[in-house]
């Protein structure tokens, strides 16, 4: 297998400013049926913020979603791939970070998205995380 990044980001992520509300987020998730937004600020990315990030870290802590910023749950800490780079680079990346998602970029600019179910897709499609990873979503 010598497929690269490129093969399976997911492109033109959704963003929000990281003044923009964990309301904001979900309702962006729901409508794109997607788990994750990119979170920005001034043209520049400062994390990714789950569904499971606004459940734990913003209504399991008795927050308003439609009053806290995403500023106030997204990390700091930034992990990024490159098109050109290989799948297995990715899962080495995930694996030292301890994440599931890299944020694809190219130099200085946003490319996409790419999940470890990405990868277990593409990789291993018969694994279980595989074959719930292609599973249709159960909303």
């Amino acid at each position: 297998m010598n497929k690269k990044i490129a093969d399976l980001v997911h492109r033109d992520p959704v963003t929000l400013d990281c003044s923009q509300s964990a309301y904001d987020a979900a309702r962006l998730m729901r409508e794109h049926n997607i788990g994750d937004v990119v979170i920005t600020e001034g043209g520049t990315i400062k994390g990714i913020v789950t569904d499971r990030d606004i459940v734990v870290n913003c209504l399991a802590v008795e927050k308003d979603p439609k009053a806290t910023p995403l500023r106030e749950f997204c990390g700091s800490k930034i992990v990024s791939i490159g098109p050109s780079d290989s799948l297995n680079e990715a899962v080495k990346r995930m694996r030292q970070n301890s994440i599931r998602r890299l944020v694809v970029c190219d130099g200085n600019e946003l490319v996409g998205v790419v999940s470890l179910g990405d990868l277990a897709v593409t990789m291993d499609p018969n694994s279980a995380l595989g074959q719930i990873s292609q599973a249709p979503a159960n909303n």
